[in-house]
């Protein structure tokens, strides 16, 4: 898809790579509706971002995963731009690590990763479908292919993104639906320091796991390559490449791809 002349809505929108994608789309001609938890936070992403593009922005605070938000955001964008050609889920949490983790964790992780997903495409692929066009991207992980040392919310969590979006790939990407999964592993954003910092050993070794295994890109690089992939329609998006390597090796080995895995664990302390 070329996103010139597009209308996109951006997730997760007031930081790190959602706030990075947003400019990107925006410097490449779309109009986008940013929104997020945190109202003063949107607010100052939207007024930073209208100077990159006055009149082509706008931002409301809101839950990705309750439908009544989706539906305000979805609202809001129509009434500004027009009809949303893009949607962006790119908001995440890693909350809890392992066994410990709480029911509460547990439904939050389950109800941003992956449900926010699953409501968004509800209300936006009948539209797609009769206008024969349509693009949702999903920001999952590198966790979402292999798996996150430490934390089983996001693994889990990250694996069903991953999932649903060939699923939602493989049943309307011949009628006009393009579909792309976005797959990073380090990206310096509050999420991974927060890990690096944490009191938590179990989320500081999680967070080393990340940074060890390969580069720590900006948010900004990440969007770059995510708009070439846009552009390309290509379903799986890999700023690191070498998550395709590890991808590789999972499946052709499980057992010896798990063993490597534990060894590499046990390595980080």
């Amino acid at each position: 898809m070329k996103v010139q002349g597009r209308v996109a809505v951006v997730t997760g929108g007031a930081g790190g790579i959602g706030t990075a994608l947003a400019q990107r789309l925006l410097e490449h001609g779309a109009s986008v509706v940013v929104t997020d938890l945190d109202d003063v936070r949107v607010k100052d992403v939207v007024e930073r971002l209208d100077g990159v593009a006055p009149g082509r922005v706008a931002g409301v605070a809101g839950d990705c995963a309750d439908e009544g938000d989706i539906r305000r955001v979805l609202d809001l964008a129509t009434e500004r731009f027009g009809p949303v050609d893009l949607y962006a889920a790119n908001a995440g949490v890693g909350l809890g690590q392992g066994l410990e983790a709480t029911e509460s964790e547990w439904d939050t992780s389950i109800d941003v990763n992956v449900r926010s997903h699953v409501r968004a495409a509800r209300l936006l692929v009948p539209g797609w479908l009769e206008r024969g066009e349509g693009y949702f991207l999903s920001t999952a992980s590198a966790a979402g292919l292999v798996t996150q040392i430490g934390s089983a919310t996001y693994s889990v969590t990250k694996h069903a993104a991953v999932a649903f979006s060939e699923w939602l790939s493989v049943t309307y990407g011949s009628r006009g639906v393009a579909v792309s999964c976005l797959c990073p592993m380090g990206v310096n954003t509050d999420m991974l320091n927060g890990g690096a910092e944490s009191d938590d050993e179990t989320a500081r070794r999680g967070a080393k796991a990340v940074t060890e295994a390969g580069g720590v890109l900006e948010p900004l690089e990440v969007a770059d390559i995510v708009l070439e992939g846009i552009d390309a329609e290509r379903f799986l998006i890999l700023p690191h490449p070498e998550v395709l390597e590890y991808f590789r090796r999972k499946g052709s080995d499980y057992d010896r791809w798990i063993a490597g895995m534990r060894r590499y664990q046990e390595s980080l302390g």
